[in-house]
């Protein structure tokens, strides 16, 4: 009786001689189709190409094998698929509260944050606290809302119109620019200050970016993080 007795099941496909059938159907180096051959001549015009026989649809009758560098092969898929994992795109919903009387200051403070948030492609989510007798002024937390909105249409657009939530009035503003378009503009403005930096190397350090975080590394960060970022008034 057979039993499993643990480890990792292998999904490398069989190369060279760890394929075992009588026959395959054999794809040329350059895509071209070869035929049906038996498996001692594949494995001969793959010592003759100097390449691999690699089997590449195993449930296929016979199996299809292509002529192929392995080695080369493997390496390009890492890095295609290296490539893939960096440019995937990772919306997160940020959180910005505001009080419905919030000072001037405070308030270009919390407009410059939401529009930093929206240029990195995240949406946002607004919330007005209401504390006390403002609960009674709903008015006062719409009419900032919508020019929050007006202040940043440029950047973003209404994804959740404002509505009450208990004691707060909720809005969520959605990025016009898509994450991935996002990320590709942060890593050419990183690259842009290197190479100024480069050029110039007598400028002040503070300006080569090099104390700042790799885009890759943020985006980790981001990844990792929760569904909402909460910045509090």
């Amino acid at each position: 009786m057979w039993c499993y007795r643990g480890g990792s099941i292998s999904t490398e496909p069989r190369i060279n001689d760890r394929i075992r059938v009588p026959e395959v159907r054999l794809v040329g180096p350059s895509g071209e189709q070869v035929g049906i051959v038996p498996l001692a001549k594949a494995l001969e015009l793959a010592q003759e190409y100097d390449l691999d026989l690699v089997e590449v649809a195993a449930s296929a009758r016979p199996p299809v094998c292509k002529l192929m560098d392995y080695g080369k092969f493997k390496y390009e898929s890492a890095m295609k698929a290296r490539e893939a994992r960096k440019n995937q795109a990772h919306t997160v919903i940020k959180e910005m509260k505001l009080r419905p009387k919030i000072d001037p200051h405070d308030y270009d403070t919390k407009k410059g944050h939401v529009v930093r948030f929206l240029k990195q492609g995240d949406k946002v989510k607004i919330t007005i606290m209401f504390r006390g007798r403002e609960q009674s002024r709903p008015e006062l937390g719409y009419r900032l809302l919508q020019r929050l909105a007006t202040d940043v249409e440029d950047l973003g657009f209404i994804e959740s119109n404002p509505k009450q939530d208990g004691r707060n009035m909720i809005m969520v503003l959605g990025p016009h620019k898509k994450k991935t378009e996002a990320m590709a503009e942060a890593r050419e403005a990183q690259a842009a200050r290197k190479a100024e930096a480069k050029a110039n190397p007598g400028k002040s350090q503070n300006h080569t970016g090099d104390d700042l975080p790799e885009v890759d590394d943020v985006d980790a960060e981001t990844a990792e993080a929760p569904a909402e970022a909460s910045a509090e008034a």
